[in-house]
Formats: structure tokens, sequence, C-alpha cells
């Protein structure tokens, strides 16, 4: 039997809808990782980006636990002398509301071409409206 791999112009996108109130950043980033990469379909391969678009909606009210928020650091560092600096997650979450999920997806998927075009894939809002109501995206549950 000759197995049957996916076609990039066959591949149907779908749109997901997730609602990040009080949900943990962790967690909630791994569901949206499956789906941007589409691991959950049947026709999944590795090597050929099949997966879906999903919409992001209160991706400030994203929860994360303990003392993570003033405890929790991201550091950047622009190649001078001096250059290093490090932000806590509340003040991320300040200028950025959606910095936290989104460095958190991005950090779960592949370092690698395939990801880039999945990130792309992701829409975030930081409140509860978005402008893609005629994709029709569908809760994810």
């Amino acid at each position: 039997m000759k197995t049957t791999l996916p076609k990039e112009s066959a591949i149907e996108r779908r749109w997901y809808l997730v609602d990040a109130t009080d949900q943990p950043a962790g967690r909630l980033a791994v569901k949206i990782c499956r789906i941007l990469r589409g691991r959950g379909k049947p026709d999944y391969t590795p090597h050929i980006d099949t997966g879906d678009f999903v919409v992001v909606i209160n991706s400030a009210k994203v929860a994360l636990s303990g003392s993570k928020e003033e405890k929790k650091t991201y550091a950047k560092y622009t190649g001078y002398q001096s250059g290093y600096s490090e932000t806590t997650a509340a003040e991320k979450r300040r200028k950025d509301p959606n910095f936290i999920l989104w460095h958190a997806v991005k950090g779960m998927l592949p370092k690698n071409h395939q990801s880039r075009q999945q990130i792309k894939r992701l829409k975030l809002y930081p409140g509860a409206e978005h402008p893609h109501e005629a994709q029709n995206p569908q809760p994810l549950g």
C-alpha cells in the first residue's frame, strides 16, 4: 500500500477561537501549538505544514501561576556592550498584553522555517473583539 501525503494546495485550514481569560499560559500554549502545527489532523506529516489558524481573545487576561507575575523575567540582548536587559512579566504585560502568550507559544514551536510560517497564523487580541468574524472561527473546547 502506497503512503499518501497531503499536497499544499489540498490542505484545508480551519479557524479556531480561544478565550484566554484566567487560563494558565503554558497549558493554553500547548493547545494552541497543537493546532498551529496540525498535530490533531489525520493527515499530519512532520515536514508538511498542515496547521490551522488560531484567534485568541482576552490574551491580556492569561493567568500566570504563583508569583511569576513579579519573578519571571524575559531577557533581551542588543549585541552591544552593556546591551543586556531583563524585564519582568508584569512590565511586559503592561507594555504589550499579547507578549506573554506569544512568547510561550513561540518557544514551544520547533526552531525551523515551518514555525516561522505557523506563528503567523496565531492572531492575538487583548480584548474580546476580533476582526475575523468572516472566517467563522469555531470555539476550541
